[in-house]
């Protein structure tokens, strides 16, 4: 599988969504050459602004400008468009539910480096938490691409998380993005991976990797945490009888209290989460982190037997 940078890509398409739309502009604190929005400033020098480090002031302004018909893009880390910026988002975007993209970049706990201060585990947990807002976490540049156009063209507050570095592609020409719809990009009959964003290319090592054991896993991605696809979810428990999710943040509040909020009410299994246990994290290369943290195909599997052997357990009771 080809490998293509997330946040390249995130840069190229908003050149191009800006050439399709004029009233589209970016604003920036102080990121542009991290974030790739540098290329917008470069092409539309007059619909870039500069807003410095002052993040809760950037998406006022932001706010302001979808007043007047605008298509602002607010372009940052995810630690600083969620954590920092929250107050503003609520009540200056979501509570008027203006046309306003929030956009994390260096997202989960792979931000190059940089450590707990930059790391964005909390992120998806504070937007799925405001009303009004879209949470979309594309899995590979292709996806991203297509979620671009797709939040371009929906009305209302939506929040991006782009990943900093390069991932291998998953998605054929065959795909098409849509929110609040997932995605099966492996069928099975033990059990479902849901992921979304970077796990999903772990998820699906995962479900090769159980093959050698006999399981039939299916292979979800749920790119959308907000709305939620629960038709979707309720259809895994029933087909399959044991969900697993993983992701790149605390399992507390993203995709893993989503995908469990549903099945409690709806269609209640066996299930795990994978993702960062209620900790902070600290710098390190990629690869070191994913495996402190546990965010490996090799743990996703084991969290994939361990939810079998709980099905198959409760069906002698």
């Amino acid at each position: 599988m080809k490998n293509v940078s997330m946040r390249e890509t995130f840069g190229e398409c908003l050149v191009e969504l800006g050439k399709e739309y004029p009233n589209i502009v970016v604003l920036d604190d102080d990121l542009a050459s991290s974030t790739k929005c540098n290329y917008f400033c470069q092409a539309f020098p007059d619909r870039f602004f500069e807003g410095g480090i002052a993040e809760q002031n950037m998406m006022g302004i932001a706010a302001g400008l979808a007043t007047t018909g605008k298509i602002p893009f607010v372009v940052s880390f995810g630690t600083f468009n969620s954590k920092r910026t929250c107050d503003q988002v609520a009540i200056s975007v979501a509570y008027s539910n203006l046309n306003v993209k929030i956009v994390g970049a260096y997202s989960g706990l792979f931000s190059g480096k940089t450590g707990a201060t930059h790391q964005s585990v909390e992120d998806l947990a504070i937007m799925r938490a405001i009303p009004n807002i879209t949470v979309v976490v594309p899995a590979d540049a292709v996806e991203m691409r297509q979620a671009m156009r797709a939040i371009v063209e929906y009305e209302g507050p939506t929040y991006l998380r782009v990943a900093r570095d390069e991932y291998p592609i998953l998605f054929g020409p065959e795909y098409t993005f849509k929110i609040g719809r997932s995605y099966t990009l492996a069928e099975g009959k033990d059990a479902t991976i849901i992921s979304c964003g970077i796990l999903t290319g772990a998820a699906l090592e995962a479900a090769e990797k159980l093959k050698t054991e006999g399981l039939s896993v299916r292979v979800v991605n749920m790119s959308t945490l907000k709305p939620l696809d629960v038709e979707g979810i309720n259809k895994c428990a029933i087909e399959t009888g044991a969900i697993v999710t993983a992701e790149n943040h605390s399992i507390l509040g993203g995709l893993g209290s989503a995908v469990a909020e549903v099945l409690v009410e709806n269609e209640p299994v066996p299930m795990a989460r994978v993702g960062i246990r209620d900790v902070f994290g600290e710098s390190g290369p990629n690869s070191d982190l994913c495996l402190k943290y546990g965010l490996t195909s090799d743990a996703i599997a084991c969290e994939v037997q361990k939810v079998v052997a709980r099905k198959r357990l409760s069906k002698f009771k």
